[in-house]
């Protein structure tokens, strides 16, 4: 083992010439191919050779070990040395290899056939050569990637008379530690106990296979892991549809489904595993023998395509995954199972085969060329800052994604904590709730729902939202933290297509009727103040008597005419204005320059853009498509009189700004009234409580 190592850190110091004698350091170090588990690395962006490195782990873990057969510590070595040459080699060898047959993209299966082919007459060879070719197959088997069935070869062995039962047994147990603590020492210790079980299945030659649902599970494990309600999500499949996805599982092992799949919900999942089943079937069809049927189904395509780095760490990339949601809702899986693909321009999915490997299939999603290009212009514009809320903008417009508080990117989980992180500004919410269940509405990260939950356990706490990405994120957290609230898909519009008459005593809008005013056209058009009408009167139709709604949101100053004179403590202030007021789209920004730095605006004005000019760059994008502020008081009472008529009353009206803008704004900016006397900055937010009249007798 010490010689192993002496090897390679020649080799990494410089010296080339023991590339020579030792063909597998060769092939790992001279190498154009990077394939790796993305899910396993920390930055896609790192130079280092991933694979390489990976192989070192595997045997200084090897070494710590300390195996006392001599014999089993070099087959082990051995092992380990050649199991991921398939992944490595430069082109003019990697294209050999692939003439010679050998199944480069089911690296167990290249590696093994490479090693055989360079080392033909070595001692413990055939051993040694289904070490490779199963290695790794555990832990595929405890993912639920690949039947117990596939590791029989291995058994064999014992048939064979090449190695007994307690030999193979610490062979297996040595090797899998290795190579599945080499990727994740935490994930070894988290499936330790699995993999010795399957070990011992392995040689007792015990291939008897899980229960279809329970290798599903499998393959959802990390998903349920990050509360996915699997039984729930299983409960919800047709006969048909279980079926297609048992015919496809069954057949085939699966590569790389969970770092390719697990951010996605099940049903998407679904989708993608009854497009490949129904794709095969077809194929099955047309060559009316069993030449359609793959061996192997890879989702390394989309889990490259999934990944790039974001400020130096790996991210997934949101802005291919928010449009792969948008193709796969677009689709039932009954039109699925039909073989009708979705009504989609902007994209697909393709099923690919490499044309030396025909056993082997790839999945991947497609871009429309437009498409590409502006998902790169994003990835290249958020580096360097400039032009990215333009190109944001570009991107929610070409595939008419949601614009609101959940699509913030890449700043959408700062996003929600700093949200959530709110919350003690809402809590005298709280003081208002009245009866035994309450709705939220636009829940966000959940953090309001936790409030109430946390100080009112006794209360029915639902949260409604029409983005699918925040239902299916807040349920997913509901199963991981055991929360009582729940989260329903539904319109703030239209709450009696969702919910009886009296089945909310309390319903909350909580900063996002803004939101509805922004962004839902009502009667054809945005930032109209019909849109909120509509939601109030929605509300105020299912209430019970005594029922309250509780409104917590911007609001504009009165009178509207004063003005007021916005003096910045930097040059950036009056450019961030400047740019402010030419993409604003609730309303014209009114201001004047009258100074260095200084700048007037009517008072409403000023009030929406101090608080854009708070949230800072990376929420620009979103602050300068929603207008905070939409009533003054006044105009306030007049839209609450319209909807509420005279069954109801105004219990609570107040306005003030929110403790923490003048923190944040004062640094930065100081406002004067048009004499140039101090005044305090606008205020920025309401509280409103409306509250159902019982009927008189």
């Amino acid at each position: 083992m010490k010689r192993i190592h002496e090897k390679i850190e020649k080799v990494t110091a410089g010296n080339l010439q023991v590339l020579k004698r030792e063909r597998w350091l060769q092939y790992l170090v001279l190498t154009e191919e990077r394939r790796v588990n993305l899910e396993r690395i920390s930055s896609v962006a790192d130079r280092e050779n991933k694979v390489l490195a990976y192989v070192c782990r595997t045997l200084e873990l090897l070494e710590g070990l300390k195996i006392e057969n001599c014999d089993d510590a070099v087959i082990l070595a051995e092992t380990l040395k050649w199991c991921e040459v398939a992944k490595c080699g430069l082109p003019h060898k990697r294209t050999e290899w692939l003439k010679n047959g050998y199944n480069l993209f089911a690296h167990n299966l290249g590696s093994a056939e490479i090693y055989r082919a360079e080392n033909p007459a070595a001692q413990n060879g055939k051993l040694i050569y289904t070490l490779i070719r199963t290695h790794g197959l555990v832990g595929q088997y405890i993912r639920g990637e690949v039947p117990l069935g596939d590791n029989k070869a291995l058994h064999d062995l014992i048939v064979s008379g090449v190695a007994d039962g307690k030999r193979l047994k610490t062979l297996l147990s040595a090797l899998n530690y290795c190579v599945i603590g080499a990727a994740d020492i935490g994930l070894w210790n988290s499936v330790a106990k699995d993999a010795e079980s399957a070990i011992g299945k392995i040689v007792a030659g015990d291939f008897q296979e899980r229960d279809f649902k329970l290798r599903l599970k499998a393959l959802r494990g990390k998903s349920i892991a990050n509360g996915e309600d699997f039984e729930a999500e299983y409960a919800k499949l047709q006969e048909g549809e279980l079926q297609r996805i048992e015919e496809l599982i069954e057949n085939a092992e699966l590569w790389y489904v969970e770092a390719a799949l697990y951010d996605f919900t099940f049903t998407e999942c679904i989708k993608i595993l009854i497009f490949l089943r129904v794709f095969f079937a077809e194929r099955e069809n047309k060559e009316k023998a069993n030449g359609g049927n793959a061996r192997y189904i890879s989702f390394e395509p989309l889990m490259n395509c999934l990944y790039y780095d974001y400020l130096g760490k790996k991210r997934i990339n949101v802005y291919k995954k928010r449009i792969i949601e948008a193709y796969l809702a677009a689709i039932s899986l009954e039109d699925i199972l039909a073989g009708k693909r979705p009504d989609f321009p902007h994209g697909g999915h393709e099923i690919s085969a490499d044309e030396k490997v025909d056993d082997t299939f790839f999945f991947a999603f497609t871009f429309s060329p437009a498409g590409e290009k502006l998902i790169g212009f994003c990835v290249e514009a958020e580096k360097a800052g400039a032009f990215y809320e333009k190109a944001v903008v570009l991107l929610f417009d070409l595939f008419e994604l949601r614009r609101d508080r959940f699509d913030r990117f890449n700043n959408e989980e700062r996003y929600l904590s700093q949200m959530n992180d709110a919350m003690n500004h809402k809590k005298v919410l709280l003081d208002y709730i009245t009866g035994h269940s309450v709705l939220d509405i636009g829940p966000g990260g959940g953090g309001l729902m936790d409030l109430i939950e946390g100080n009112r356990p006794d209360l029915k706490v639902t949260g409604v939202d029409f983005s699918r990405n925040v239902v299916e994120m807040l349920r997913k957290r509901k199963q991981k933290e055991n929360r009582k609230w729940d989260i329903v898909f539904g319109d703030a519009l239209e709450l009696a297509k969702t919910f009886k008459r009296g089945e909310a005593d309390t319903i909350i809008f909580s900063s996002v009727l803004h939101e509805l005013f922004s962004y839902i056209p009502y009667e054809g058009e945005k930032f109209n103040a019909g849109t909120v009408e509509a939601a109030l009167r929605s509300a105020f139709d299912i209430l019970p008597p005594g029922g309250r709604i509780i409104i917590r949101d911007g609001i504009k100053t009165e009178p509207e005419e004063q003005n007021r004179i916005l003096r910045f403590r930097s040059g950036d202030g009056i450019l961030f204005l400047k740019k402010y007021a030419a993409d604003f789209l609730g309303r014209k920004i009114m201001y004047a320059v009258t100074g260095h730095n200084e700048a007037i605006l009517p008072v409403s004005d000023a009030m929406e853009f101090l608080y854009t000019y708070t949230w800072g760059e990376e929420s620009y994008v979103h602050e300068v498509q929603e207008q905070f502020g939409y009533f003054t008081p006044t105009e306030y009472r007049e839209c609450i009189k319209r909807v509420i008529g005279t069954g109801g009353r105004i219990a609570e009206f107040k306005h003030f700004l929110q403790s923490g803008y003048a923190d944040a704004l004062l640094p930065k900016v100081d406002i004067f009234d048009e004499s140039g006397r101090a005044v305090p900055f606008p205020d920025s937010t309401c509280i409103i409580v409306i509250e159902k009249k019982f009927q008189e007798v």
